[in-house]
């Protein structure tokens, strides 16, 4: 019998991008996809794999208790990865409590019923961002959470109910914290598919300060392999760093996608830097690595993958 993977927030770009990793590298596990789908979840991120006889999808709200109650007992998942979450920054701070509300209590309510009906293994997706800002070094496992936006102390808030449930109740979870995610089925909102997109289209863009900020980047297909190590060898109770140590300044990647598009050449717009802006992140990765993990894939030349993803993908990005 095939083990059973129920993923939630899977029509959204990780977590859809992670079932379609799944799928084509493990035949052993059936993967159930509980979507919301909001404006951030599409369900053409999945069109190849929907006739998969290991995929299903139902529609479904993380925060619908009946509805997740009856779907793990029905369908008797052994594991659990939350990837539903809302992660949008600057609508975090248009309206944080939606945040709080999805991202906080939803967890909480998938942790109470997961509990409740014995899931053997139960994976939180998070963020580089719960840690803060941090001009030199890396961020490690154990550092203190210290989140500058309503988005990531929604996320660092879900984390700490996860480890209370770790340790009050013996539940079998793992924290995963990812550096910042790019690539194929990434919504245009975000900044590497918002600028490509503009560029193609000859619109500006606009970046905050002095696109000085500093991000780890990591191809979206290493952050699945990273997920998929921990889902197979991690240990309960652990919390891993999932980074690749590429940084790059925001100007930086601006600078790369003009030269790699030949186009875009000023089109960008220099705005009052965000509120809370986060100056740098950066994750200290070696836990993960001590496990044989590595990312595959270099900056520069996933870049450049994920601007002929966007070129040939005019129908997906345009809807």
């Amino acid at each position: 019998m095939k083990n059973k993977l129920l993923v939630t927030g899977g029509a959204g770009f990780i977590g859809s991008n992670f079932i379609r990793y799944q799928i084509k590298e493990d035949l052993n596990y059936k993967i159930i996809n509980l979507d919301k789908l909001t404006y951030a979840g599409n369900l053409n991120n999945l069109r190849d794999i929907e006739n998969n006889p290991n995929y299903k999808f139902i529609k479904g709200d993380i925060l619908d208790k009946k509805m997740i109650d009856t779907l793990i007992r029905k369908e008797k998942p052994d594991c659990l990865i939350n990837f539903a979450a809302e992660s949008h920054v600057d609508n975090s701070i248009l309206d944080p409590f939606s945040f709080t509300k999805t991202n906080v209590l939803g967890t909480n309510l998938l942790l109470d019923i997961a509990k409740k009906n014995k899931i053997k293994k139960f994976i939180q997706v998070s963020t580089d961002e719960v840690y803060g800002s941090i001009e030199n070094g890396s961020f490690k496992e154990s550092d203190c959470l210290r989140p500058n936006s309503p988005y990531s102390a929604s996320k660092a808030s879900a984390d700490l109910v996860v480890r209370s449930f770790i340790k009050t109740y013996n539940f079998p979870a793992i924290i995963v914290r990812l550096s910042n995610n790019f690539g194929p089925y990434q919504h245009t909102e975000k900044f590497i598919p918002l600028f490509i997109t503009n560029f193609l289209q000859n619109k500006k863009s606009s970046l905050y300060g002095d696109g000085k900020n500093i991000r780890e980047w990591i191809y979206v297909e290493d952050a699945c392999s990273g997920i998929d190590k921990i889902l197979h060898e991690g240990n309960i109770g652990e919390i891993y760093n999932i980074g690749s140590g590429e940084e790059r300044s925001n100007i930086e990647v601006v600078t790369i996608l003009q030269e790699q598009m030949q186009q875009g050449k000023g089109m960008v717009n220099f705005i009052k830097d965000r509120k809370g802006h986060d100056f740098r992140y950066s994750l200290n990765s070696s836990k993960i690595r001590k496990m044989g993990w590595r990312p595959r894939y270099k900056f520069d030349e996933s870049l450049v993958k994920t601007i002929m993803w966007y070129k040939e993908n005019k129908n997906w990005w345009k809807k």
